[in-house]
């Protein structure tokens, strides 16, 4: 918690504890240095070391969605008040509750780090957007990489405050964001790779999302989304979506569509984001197992519609951007 005494100075402190970033107003878009914007006087304050960089207009925004998913991440099980559940992930879920998720994100994670950002260098600078509990962010900052965390959630079981069971078993912590995709509060130009970490598909925008990232990129750098959910058809997409809006329904109480997130990908809406921004997508695969590669084949057997696939997608931002 800030101080009465120093506030400007413990923000910068906890912003810039492992390398100095660039900020701008998420509100106006001016360039800002101690936290409070000059232009509109937007102040992000800092509060358990994270930065909060939502406006208070968009906070209200998103209010009825955090309200909806902590709800729901909650009932599913995802936090622990044991801090060996945060410091196995991905590889292990000592709560059993989600193994077969964290199984899927291991994989995902460990693909990666070998065959994408082994292309970067040695302490790049990579934003990590949906954050969740900062598992990414803690594994990359033991690679010798420069992660930043950003999420909606704050709290201390799933949200960034969860980091707090990571920090400790660092020589440095790394900074931490409440913000959301479409308004980053970052300078042009500064990450070597951004991150979209299971969360691509909650945007309500795809365009507006990835031009905002591709903003904040440096030339040539990466932009990659992983373990966002892929159909063939986008009449599978949508099923899927009326069936999980259902199912939470009965469930929670909740179909959890405050907002209106595109939820999945598709070639077609993958080939309209190439052209719109002029980028261009590699694809990788990786390998979940044996029994994850047989799903379509089974459903198709059983005249159930197409499950959904994980990718890892990356484009670069071009090197004269």
């Amino acid at each position: 918690m800030l101080t009465q005494e120093h506030p400007l100075r413990e923000a910068r402190d906890e912003v810039s504890a492992s390398t100095r970033l660039l900020l701008r107003c998420p509100r106006c878009h001016t360039d800002i240095v101690e936290l409070v914007c000059p232009q509109c006087t937007f102040h992000m304050e800092v509060h358990h070391g994270i930065v909060h960089a939502l406006s208070p207009e968009r906070a209200i925004r998103y209010r009825q969605f955090m309200a909806d998913y902590e709800h729901i991440r909650t009932a599913e099980g995802r936090g622990s008040r044991n801090e060996d559940f945060y410091l196995a992930l991905p590889y292990k879920d000592t709560t059993g509750k989600n193994s077969h998720q964290w199984r899927i994100r291991a994989k995902s994670y460990d693909y990666l780090t070998k065959h994408v950002l082994g292309s970067l260098p040695d302490g790049a600078f990579i934003l990590d957007l949906g954050a969740g509990n900062c598992w990414m962010c803690f594994r990359l900052a033991r690679l010798g990489y420069k992660p930043v965390a950003g999420d909606l959630l704050t709290n201390e079981d799933d949200g960034l405050g969860a980091a707090s069971h990571l920090l400790k078993h660092l020589p440095t912590p790394f900074p931490r964001f409440q913000a959301e995709a479409t308004h980053l509060p970052f300078g042009d130009g500064q990450f070597d790779a951004i991150v979209f970490n299971a969360s691509f598909h909650y945007s309500e925008d795809y365009e507006e999302t990835l031009r905002e990232a591709l903003r904040c990129l440096k030339p040539a750098g990466l932009l990659i989304i992983s373990d966002t959910p892929w159909y063939s058809r986008d009449e599978s997409g949508r099923q899927m979506v009326a069936e999980r809006q259902a199912a939470f329904r009965r469930r929670f109480g909740t179909a959890s569509d405050s907002l209106k997130s595109l939820e999945y990908l598709t070639d077609e809406r993958l080939q309209t984001l190439e052209g719109s921004l002029s980028i261009r997508w590699v694809k990788y695969v990786p390998w979940y197992g044996s029994r994850w590669a047989l799903r379509p084949w089974i459903a198709k057997l059983r005249h159930r519609r197409e499950p959904s696939q994980f990718r890892i997608y990356v484009a670069r931002k071009h090197a004269r951007s």
